[in-house]
């Protein structure tokens, strides 16, 4: 027996094996501590979109009291990530980049609606990349792909139809800021030749409320979905699978909800009388459908 033992500790194969032992641990303890991170960066994220419903205004800065609710999350978000930063350099950000990716999309929601609050606009690819890059730390920079990307999009624009529906259930109005659309009237042109084809409102000149008409929230959701739809994914990818099977869809039916909210409150208010005040039972609130 003794003979037996010496010839099994003296095998070539035995170092190698507890190597590939060594490796795998590695691997499933990484692969671990990345899941764990992605959902502590998932939660924070919906916490902080949940106060950032509260807000019901555009294009301002966020109030007082979300930003100091939101800070304590923020910091989680970057703890989480400079915690597995070191885990997910060079090659390793693809081999784990579908165990972080919920992490990112989420936080991209998260950072997107605050980015829409504030100025009204989308916040760049490059510069989500550097927000991310900002919160790595020293081991490197945490790679957002293109595709956490737009999936966050995505998904932001449930929280916008949230908004907006509040907001019109609230204050009995679609948020929009300060500043003006562009007026898109086509107008025909002066030289043709049949009078008959030719309307008497092109002749005359656009009013002041179409020249100055805010930008709403809607006009901004209408030009999501039109740059999305006009967006082609690498055909057989998981991308292209999520994009068009997922959120496309409930991105579809997010705008067509605002809508409907909008339509309804605004056919129901101009059948109204002179003069109409709510039902006190009602809470003095627009009629608005929920969602």
């Amino acid at each position: 027996m003794a003979d037996d033992k010496r010839e099994q500790s003296s095998s070539p194969f035995i170092a190698m094996f507890e190597g590939f032992r060594k490796e795998l641990d590695e691997h499933h303890d990484r692969r671990e501590r990345i899941i764990k991170a992605s959902r502590d960066i998932t939660a924070s994220s919906k916490k902080i979109i949940f106060t950032l419903q509260r807000v019901r205004t555009v294009g301002q800065p966020v109030p007082a009291f979300v930003t100091k609710n939101n800070t304590q999350y923020w910091e989680t978000i970057e703890k989480q990530y400079a915690s597995i930063a070191a885990d997910l350099q060079g090659l390793n950000a693809y081999r784990y980049s579908h165990n972080i990716t919920g992490g990112n999309q989420e936080f991209m929601e998260a950072l997107t609606f605050q980015h829409y609050l504030e100025t009204q606009s989308l916040i760049s690819y490059d510069d989500s990349k550097a927000r991310i890059a900002k919160m790595s730390g020293e081991a490197g920079d945490i790679l957002l792909t293109p595709d956490d990307y737009v999936l966050g999009i995505c998904d932001m624009t449930g929280e916008l139809m949230r908004f907006s529906v509040t907001s019109m259930a609230t204050n009995g109005s679609l948020p929009s800021s300060k500043q003006t659309a562009p007026n898109k009237r086509v107008k025909q042109d002066a030289n043709q030749d049949e009078a008959g084809d030719r309307m008497d409102i092109d002749d005359q000149p656009p009013s002041v409320e179409e020249t100055q008409k805010p930008r709403t929230v809607l006009d901004d959701l209408r030009e999501i979905r039109l740059q999305l739809e006009m967006f082609n994914a690498p055909g057989g990818s998981n991308f292209a699978r999520d994009l068009e099977t997922k959120k496309m869809p409930v991105m579809r039916e997010c705008v067509d909800k605002v809508e409907k909210a909008l339509y309804g409150l605004t056919v129901r208010g101009s059948e109204r009388p002179k003069g109409w005040m709510p039902d006190m039972s009602s809470g003095g609130r627009a009629e608005v459908e929920s969602y």
